[in-house]
């Protein structure tokens, strides 16, 4: 069983946050530390703490995570400008939180996510 984590505590109101979208499946709430206009973290109900870990299982509320995504993003005035969603796998690609969790990042240009 994996540790539970600060999302977890988020997602049964433990901890305040500011949680602008919650279901049976997820949770969507605003980053502390926003890295654009619009920040929200989109995290599934159900504690998986990397990608590695996804199963067949969890396909409903991984795609939930995307219809939310869109959601939010028209709700905060950003659909049609655009905006980024950011998945991170383990510690190299800057996972801080071991609960999987998509980052929707927009309001600003953000120029490329890669460099050549």
């Amino acid at each position: 069983m994996a540790e539970e984590t600060i999302f977890s505590k988020i997602i049964r109101r433990e901890i305040p946050s500011d949680i602008i979208y919650q279901d049976d499946l997820v949770t969507a709430f605003r980053d502390i530390s926003p890295q654009a206009p619009t920040h929200v973290l989109i995290v599934p109900n159900v504690l998986i703490p990397t990608v590695n870990d996804v199963t067949a299982d969890h396909e409903l509320a991984l795609g939930r995570l995307f219809t939310v995504a869109a959601k939010i993003a028209k709700e905060e005035g950003i659909a049609e400008d655009g905006y980024r969603l950011i998945m991170n796998c383990n510690r190299h690609s800057g996972q801080e939180v071991f609960h999987i969790h998509m980052h929707l990042v927009g309001g600003r240009p953000l120029g490329p996510l890669l460099a050549k």
